[in-house]
């Protein structure tokens, strides 16, 4: 069959490219289509440079060309990235700390969805995977690294660097970690304004001995509030992972965890959204699936917010017993779950490879009070 690139084109009219409001050849991102014989070759620039964005406008224009056109035809897609000459996302002008290549906060909307949890075993994932990481416990007001980590009872040393005296992480799994929990007594509630949990956060970010690390990773507490601002302040993040479960009120909250990073003043890249508690299955019937919260919520919020759906993590007794006991569930081999944090783990890793290259580093914000009212500016 002779194919004509009139037909190539009128069918390609049918697509929208991720975050335009245009068909791909009204919005220009149509560049070039060439026909030879049966072979399709189609010239595509996109402003999105998710991966995510990538693989769904290649996906719709093979099933498009397939389906309208002639369903044999070899189609190869290239897609260029052309981001904005002037990104949100500007140079770093705050404190990065020498030695760490990747800060990536996570965050929730709402407690209870199991953040602290995903960001210890993804901790716990990336060292199995060889990486050197760092895990710093920002929940101020809730901390529960040291319990995830059954080192309740260690407490940082001392140790001279440069001849400044620093705190040494605890590190255990191969992960090192630093909370306010090392500095409390278990049943201590930690009643701190604003301010004094600033400056406590700043301690352990900066008066540490991290030491050379390919991520560091930022366990925030639930909402949108101080300590995410002060984090912010202190750190240029590369990357924010949004953790929710799939029922509308802990979407809800999500939704509002991913404005926060995407503010125009802020603009932290969004990572992904992943969805705990996807899934309930019984060992007794393990080929059935209970959605007890709902089914597929986070992935649709994904979907409609434009920003990569991470995956989704199952309901399983195993992991707050894990969590409980101080040994991450994904330490756990040749199990269901060790596979579902190991796929996780490498969709955050994929992600930051994309961000990172596409993107140049996050700037800190620079946090100004004025009329009672918090403001956020950029430096």
């Amino acid at each position: 069959m002779k194919l004509d690139k009139k037909d190539i084109v009128k069918a390609l009219e049918k697509i929208t490219v991720p975050g335009e409001g245009q068909n791909m050849v009204e919005s220009g991102a149509l560049k070039n289509v060439m026909v030879f014989g049966d072979e399709v070759v189609v010239d595509i620039t996109i402003a999105n440079p998710s991966l995510q964005a990538r693989k769904k406008t290649e996906v719709e224009i093979l099933k498009i060309i397939h389906s309208e056109v002639y369903e044999k035809a070899k189609i190869t897609v290239k897609i260029k990235v052309d981001a904005p000459a002037k990104p949100k996302v500007n140079e770093i002008k705050g404190k990065a700390i020498p030695g760490i290549k990747n800060i990536i906060a996570v965050a929730s909307g709402k407690g209870g969805v199991g953040k602290s949890t995903i960001t210890a075993n993804i901790a716990v994932t990336l060292a199995k995977m060889g990486f050197k990481v760092g895990l710093l416990d920002a929940d101020i007001y809730g901390p529960s690294m040291p319990t995830m980590f059954d080192v309740v009872r260690e407490k940082p040393l001392a140790v001279k660097v440069d001849g400044k005296s620093k705190m040494k992480p605890v590190e255990s799994y191969g992960v090192k970690i630093l909370s306010i929990g090392f500095f409390t007594e278990p049943n201590q509630a930690v009643i701190w304004r604003g301010p004094m949990a600033a400056k406590a956060l700043n301690q352990m970010i900066f008066d540490a001995h991290w030491g050379e690390l390919d991520f560091m990773l930022l366990d925030l507490p639930p909402g949108t509030g101080d300590i995410h601002l002060s984090i912010m302040q202190s750190l240029p993040i590369t990357g924010a992972v949004v953790v929710s479960t799939p029922q509308e009120v802990a979407l809800a909250d999500a939704r509002k965890g991913v404005a926060m990073f995407q503010q125009e003043s802020i603009n932290v890249p969004v990572l992904g959204i992943v969805e705990n508690m996807a899934y309930f299955t019984p060992a007794e019937l393990p080929d059935n699936k209970y959605y007890i919260f709902g089914k597929e919520g986070a992935k649709h919020l994904a979907e409609d917010l434009n920003v990569p759906f991470l995956g989704e993590i199952p309901l399983v007794q195993s992991v707050r017993e894990a969590g409980d006991i101080g040994r991450p569930a994904a330490m756990q081999t040749a199990t269901v779950v060790e596979q579902v944090f190991e796929e996780l783990t490498k969709n955050v890793v994929r992600e930051v490879v994309g961000r990172n290259e596409n993107l140049p580093p996050t700037e800190a914000i620079k946090i100004t009070t004025m009329a009672g009212c918090s403001a956020v500016k950029k430096k």
